[in-house]
């Protein structure tokens, strides 16, 4: 399979990353953001939401804390499905979700929409996670579901 060719089941795991977005506690501070971590065999391996955990945790982040180093092997034909572009500068912790998913060894990243420049000026993950071969998959068309959910932000 072409790693930059979009399937259906990104779609389907797009979808459900948005429902778990829904999750989130709005803050008015922070994007709303799902992420489901899917490994080769089709199967869900992790999943994250914003704020799952605590006040700061964003959601890759979240999902790829839940994984121990017996997942590591799986997490090389995994595919990470975000609502939002990884984020590429970060206050509230030394790791930005960009470096969490490099060190992860995901990769293939499916993302519904890039961060705006509401937070940071110029979010550059996707940049950053195709520099190190990282195949990042945009659905252009998802991305008003996914927007929607942080209309409190956006307005």
């Amino acid at each position: 399979m072409n790693n930059d060719a979009v399937t259906a089941a990104d779609r389907t795991w797009m979808a459900a990353a948005i429902e778990l977005s829904r999750r989130c506690p709005p803050a008015e501070g922070a994007y709303s953001v799902g992420a489901v971590i899917v490994g080769a065999d089709g199967n869900e391996i992790s999943h994250g939401y914003s704020r799952e955990t605590d006040l700061h945790v964003h959601a890759e982040e979240s999902a790829l804390a839940k994984l121990s180093a017996d997942d590591d092997a799986r997490l090389a034909g995994a595919t990470l499905y975000s609502t939002l572009e990884p984020c590429s500068e970060r206050k509230s912790r030394p790791l930005t979700c960009t470096q969490l998913v490099l060190r992860s060894g995901i990769r293939r990243v499916v993302i519904a929409w890039r961060e705006p420049d509401l937070f940071v000026g110029d979010c550059i993950g996707v940049e950053a996670l195709r520099d190190e071969g990282v195949s990042v998959v945009e659905l252009p068309d998802m991305a008003e579901e996914a927007r929607a959910v942080n209309v409190h932000l956006l307005g």
